[in-house]
């Protein structure tokens, strides 16, 4: 049995990927918020753990012997113009999308270098950037990648960076909302398509790896 720890494991994507893991036999660590959205699962772990505050998340997180994976998910995505964005925002925004990441990877290397292990980033839409509106989420999404990349360079571990595109969940329906953009599910990613790309990369052979992988609706 591998173990993988997935952080917005309550959200969209991340609720998928949990699915995913457990119905195929895996032990999953989930960190959230809210642990009570989690299902009730003899292999799941539930960690109660709130992002925004980095720091805090030692306390948080059980003794860890061995890890298989770590899938960071969670994200937020306030969409609001740099006038309109105080630094409360920013800091929310890059505690959650990016220090949050790079602290629980960081408590998590001994246990992921015991098991030569992997660590997923679901990263933004690919070629995403100078987004009206946006900078703070696609800036945060920027320096994830800048903490992908140093990682894979620093540490003998499989990291792999995927950029989704559309994705059928409440978040972008949110995002799309303050857009004043529709929202057209059928016409996105689903969920449960992206935990499938999501285990692909944690599958790779022994040899190889998927570095970096962008998924996109088909037209």
């Amino acid at each position: 049995m591998r173990s993988v720890l997935v952080t917005g494991s309550t959200g969209g994507i991340g609720t998928a990927i949990v699915r995913a893991l457990l119905d195929r036999g895996d032990r999953v660590l989930a960190v959230a918020r809210a642990v009570d959205r989690l299902p009730d699962h003899p292999d799941l772990v539930p960690i109660a753990a709130d992002l925004s505050r980095p720091a805090d998340l030692a306390a948080a997180l059980p003794p860890l012997d061995r890890l298989d994976a770590v899938v960071h998910c969670a994200a937020v995505a306030d969409v609001a113009a740099v006038t309109d964005s105080p630094a409360e925002l920013w800091q929310r925004t890059f505690a959650v999308n990016v220090t949050a990441a790079a602290e629980l990877t960081r408590l998590a290397l001994p246990a992921l270098r015991a098991a030569r292990g992997a660590v997923v980033f679901v990263n933004q839409a690919p070629g995403l950037r100078a987004v009206p509106q946006w900078s703070a989420y696609v800036g945060s999404k920027k320096a994830l990648t800048e903490l992908a990349d140093s990682l894979r360079r620093e540490e003998k571990l499989r990291v792999t960076t995927i950029y989704p595109g559309p994705t059928a969940t409440e978040l972008l329906a949110t995002v799309r909302a303050d857009f004043g953009a529709p929202y057209e599910p059928d016409h996105c990613v689903q969920p449960a398509t992206l935990a499938g790309y999501v285990l692909l990369a944690l599958d790779a052979a022994p040899d190889a790896y998927l570095s970096e992988l962008s998924v996109l609706p088909t037209p």
